[in-house]
């Protein structure tokens, strides 16, 4: 029996789909709940795995269909994902609206996204501990309590362990984001 030049599927073909369709949100759930390590919501997370898996680039309207959530939410997960290098916009000849695409290459888009989030708190800290060390010493030179001068040197010291710790981890992040990183962990 055929319609409209297409045969019917069988029940087994249809259960099969069905089975697929399981397998694969199963995996787009891992993939959604993971994000939170990344420091991204699962709907971002879901939102990609659609992406990984879908045949063809889609449009905003083939996400919120896909995953029934809101035209905004869509566009700043979107956006969200493209910042991080995880997702790119592509181009079709005769397509109007935008299309999206994920980035196939999971080693790119985690040093692009450890690098991203690693840096700026990173900097950060190294910033608090530079403003810290300053204060401290501040306090130093104006305070006649030697109890307090002894903590302020012990504290000093920790603080510049401390930092010496980010400047380190500083070293990590351009190892990741330079690609490095693969020269001693190859790419499997």
């Amino acid at each position: 029996m055929h319609v409209e030049g297409h045969p019917v599927p069988e029940k087994k073909e249809c259960q099969d789909w069905e089975k697929y369709d399981e397998t694969i949100e199963k995996f787009i759930q891992v993939i959604a709940k993971n994000m939170n390590l990344y420091g991204l919501t699962s709907s971002v997370g879901r939102l990609y795995g659609v992406l990984y898996f879908a045949d063809k680039p889609m449009t905003l309207d083939d996400m919120r269909d896909a995953l029934e959530m809101s035209k905004t939410s869509m566009s700043t997960g979107v956006r969200t994902l493209s910042e991080m290098k995880m997702v790119e916009s592509t181009f079709k000849r005769g397509i109007r609206k935008d299309l999206y695409r994920s980035e196939e290459d999971w080693y790119k888009s985690f040093t692009s996204l450890f690098g991203n989030r690693w840096r700026h708190h990173t900097e950060t800290n190294i910033e608090e501990a530079d403003e810290a060390i300053a204060e401290l010493q501040k306090l130093q030179e104006e305070t006649d309590d030697e109890q307090l001068k002894a903590k302020i040197n012990t504290d000093i010291e920790r603080l510049e362990y401390a930092k010496n710790y980010y400047e380190w981890l500083m070293k990590f992040i351009q190892v990741i984001e330079s690609g490095k990183i693969f020269d001693y962990i190859p790419k499997n």
